[in-house]
Formats: structure tokens, C-alpha cells, sequence
């Protein structure tokens, strides 16, 4: 259909052997946010909320290298469920649009984490060539792997929480 923009949508999910309250939490910390995306991106907040947890109608800005271009890129948090959901959307930065959902849900004493992102870059039909053979599988890994990254943060909590306890 003509003028319907056709986003890209990557969806992920990871069981996450911890509370749904701590998951929920260590996924909006800036902090942690900074130390579980991958190393060579050199990825920091520079500005709005730039350490521990964001919260709903707050801003931060990143500054990251992706494909050996330093790049800013501002996100607010627009919608706020907590424990089970929180969404950030791209204000300002190197896609037309961005919205990344987070979504929490507890499933027998775990938590289930799912990541779903709606991107679409700039530069209309040379844009889609490049999201299609680049950007969506770069997300994808972009994503899970920061996911695997805070589900062991995650479990190492709840396994140095059992130790404290003399479980």
C-alpha cells in the first residue's frame, strides 16, 4: 500500500532463571545497559539519565560506533509497566524510526524477557536494501546478545543472593 511505512520488526525472547522485579530492573539500568551491549561499539550515555535505572517520560542519550561511525542516539521512555513492560523510543539519532519494547512475564519461577523492535532507516529505497541485507540481522545479534549478557548478570545475582543467604 502506498504512504504505509513497512518497519522492520525483530522479535526476541530469553528465560531468565530470576526474579521478573530484578530482570526488570538490570534491563532499564543505564549502567548495565552500557556494560552488556557489545565491546567494539565503545557504547556510553552522554547525557539525560546516565547511570542506574530510567523510568517513564526519561530521556537518555547514547553514543556508540556501529559499522566505524560514532553516532548519537536519544531514546525516551514512553510507555511504563513495572515489572512487566517498558518501551523507548528514538528521538533523536541515525534511524527515521526506532521503538524497542520490553516485555516481562513470569512463567514458573523464571522470567521470560521478550524484545521486540520496530526500526526503519533513512534514505527511503536504498534505506530498505540496506535494512534488509544488513540492519535486521545486525539488530538481531545486537539484541540477543546483550540479552545473554544480562541474563548472566541476572543469575549471578540470584546465585550470590543464595550464597548471602546460606541457602
Amino acid at each position: 500500500m502506498k504512504g504505509v511505512n513497512r518497519l522492520i520488526t525483530i522479535r526476541t525472547q530469553i528465560e531468565i532463571s530470576a526474579p521478573i522485579n530484578l530482570c526488570f530492573d538490570l534491563a532499564r539500568d543505564i549502567a548495565i545497559h552500557t556494560q552488556t551491549v557489545w565491546k567494539h561499539t565503545k557504547e556510553i550515555a552522554i547525557g539525560g539519565i546516565t547511570a542506574g535505572p530510567i523510568g517513564y517520560g526519561q530521556t537518555v542519550i547514547f553514543q556508540a560506533t556501529h559499522f566505524r561511525v560514532r553516532q548519537t542516539l536519544t531514546s525516551k521512555i514512553t510507555k511504563y509497566e513495572e515489572p512487566f513492560m517498558f518501551v523507548d523510543e528514538m528521538q533523536k539519532g541515525a534511524f527515521k524510526t526506532l521503538k524497542h519494547i520490553h516485555e516481562f512475564k513470569e512463567v514458573q519461577g523464571k522470567t521470560l524477557m521478550i524484545d521486540t523492535l520496530h526500526f526503519e532507516s533513512p534514505f527511503g529505497f536504498l534505506g530498505k536494501i540496506v535494512e534488509k541485507l544488513i540492519l535486521e540481522s545486525y539488530m538481531k545479534r545486537f539484541i540477543e546478545y546483550r540479552n545473554e549478557q544480562l541474563k548472566k548478570i541476572a543469575e549471578e545475582h540470584v546465585k550470590e543472593a543464595r550464597e548471602n543467604t546460606n541457602f
